[in-house]
């Protein structure tokens, strides 16, 4: 048998690449790690030890997800990103100033136990959870 040690990386699709890559990377923090040939349409960026792949819905790779996510008919649930140390208040003070919408922390149960951690959405709808140990 074997044991999952942490998550590789997460595959979401887009129709918004611009806004998407400015969102991952200048209000998340990712750097651009690799991008394919524009036909094929994948980006890849560095989030701690994992990847998030951004995938172009009108590339080879897009096409064969089907059609762009919609309000009702997003790629995922949720993914949840685990943050560096930094107080609940720089959180949502870091958000705020780039326009992003933020509700309260609330105490949510993860791969490292309980903690307090909020919801944002990227500019293609995908709720983002964030959450930092203190």
């Amino acid at each position: 048998m074997f044991s999952i040690k942490s998550i590789d990386h997460i595959v979401l699709r887009t129709d918004k690449l611009e806004q998407m890559l400015h969102f991952y990377c200048q209000v998340l923090g990712c750097k651009i790690e690799r991008e394919t040939e524009p036909s094929l349409g994948l980006t890849q960026l560095r989030a701690g030890n994992a990847l998030i792949d951004i995938v172009e819905i009108d590339s080879e790779l897009g096409r064969k997800g089907g059609a762009a996510p919609t309000k009702k008919g997003n790629n995922l649930d949720h993914f949840c990103l685990q943050l560096e140390s930094i107080s609940e208040q720089d959180i949502k003070a870091h958000f705020q100033r780039h326009g992003i919408e933020v509700g309260n922390f609330e105490k949510r149960y993860g791969a490292q136990g309980y903690g307090q951690s909020l919801y944002i959405k990227d500019p293609q709808g995908n709720t983002v959870e964030v959450r930092s140990e203190i």
